[in-house]
């Protein structure tokens, strides 16, 4: 057995059997007398006989249910939990909600045979309309293993896909526990920075449900608890030891899609508290730090909003202007640089754009 598929679940309402069917039905390899794939169902301070029943019952038997009670409304730890008693080469994470399309673990082994990988990122597909996600942004010629940096893979932040239980073991990595969001993103960090990881481009793909209505990432928090994450990633030591190209890399990433996301889905003005606006800041003064040269190949759109975060004192209405501002995509603030020696960066907007729509 190679694969190991873990999946996390914290209520009989989600479709935990459409998505065990979607890897016993089509995913278990060209040998149904001897499958290379095993799930798991992680039953989150929950307990499996009230997630059982929703599995069909000629897959019970092929399922090994768990159950993780740690009381925190987070995945990392049922995942952490599966992920520690997996069994086999590779292990893979599932939402409870998500679906694989048929034969998606077999293009996954056959890249990572193909090109000694050890984390293969996987294509992603969102909804029944299969609409595609284009991260990450890779360079369209990538045929074998990919570079954390030229690759761009800091946009992909969900470990989805395989990931070697060896290579994995040998960092001593997991999802960080006690966060509310975010949990992922040192995790991948490691293992984009430092395993051997090869992308799907095209192929079966892993599919992102729509039918969840109780995704924790979804509810609104305080800022520092939204962005705890960033402060943990960058109190690690093996992060400070990265190259500079890598860390700019990150750092981009975590400014564009973490900290301007952050004002973008906080519309209301009131929202922006004295607090909340101090914390703000902080997180990215601390960004900036870690990564002086990020800000050089973000759009002037960009840096009119980032010099609106780094100033509490620009009224909150404005705040929320610039990061819409931001999104008005193909106007020349949001794909110019400040300085222009700055624009045929590969983290700056042509070339980003560029890659983007060309893995679509």
């Amino acid at each position: 057995m190679r694969v190991d598929v873990v999946i996390a679940v914290h209520t009989p309402t989600r479709p935990v059997g459409r998505a065990v069917a979607s890897i016993l039905d089509g995913n278990t390899g060209p040998d149904p007398a001897h499958p290379h794939t095993a799930v798991t169902v992680v039953c989150h301070n929950i307990a499996a006989s009230q997630i059982a029943p929703g599995v069909a019952e000629h897959h019970r038997d092929r399922v090994r249910f768990l159950e993780h009670h740690d009381g925190i409304r987070s995945a990392a730890g049922p995942f952490n939990e599966g992920m520690r008693r997996a069994r086999g080469e590779f292990v893979s994470i599932m939402g409870s909600d998500d679906t694989l399309q048929p034969g998606a673990i077999d293009a996954w082994l056959a890249l990572a045979d193909r090109t000694h990988a050890e984390t293969v990122i996987s294509r992603l597909v969102i909804g029944e309309g299969h609409r595609p996600v284009p991260t990450p942004p890779t360079r369209p010629w990538l045929r074998g293993l990919a570079d954390p940096v030229a690759d761009r893979l800091a946009y992909r932040s969900a470990p989805l896909g395989l990931v070697s239980n060896q290579g994995r073991e040998r960092l001593g990595i997991e999802l960080v526990e006690g966060l509310l969001v975010g949990d992922d993103v040192p995790y991948v960090t490691r293992l984009w920075a430092e395993t051997r990881v090869a992308c799907q481009r095209r192929g079966p793909a892993y599919v992102i449900g729509e039918d969840a209505t109780d995704r924790v990432t979804l509810d609104p928090r305080p800022i520092a608890a939204e962005l705890a994450f960033v402060h943990h990633l960058l109190d690690q030591g093996w992060f400070a030891d990265y190259p500079a190209p890598l860390r700019t890399a990150v750092v981009v990433k975590a400014i564009r899609i973490h900290l301007f996301g952050a004002v973008f889905y906080r519309s209301d003005p009131g929202y922006w508290t004295g607090t909340e606006r101090h914390d703000l800041q902080a997180v990215a003064d601390r960004l900036i730090r870690a990564a002086p040269d990020a800000t050089q190949v973000l759009s002037r759109a960009d840096r009119d909003l980032l010099d609106g975060i780094l100033a509490p004192s620009v009224p909150a209405d404005d705040l929320v202007a610039r990061a819409q501002a931001r999104r008005r995509h193909g106007r020349p603030a949001t794909v110019l640089t400040r300085d222009l020696r700055h624009l045929l960066h590969r983290e700056a907007p042509p070339r980003l754009m560029a890659a983007s729509l060309l893995t679509r």
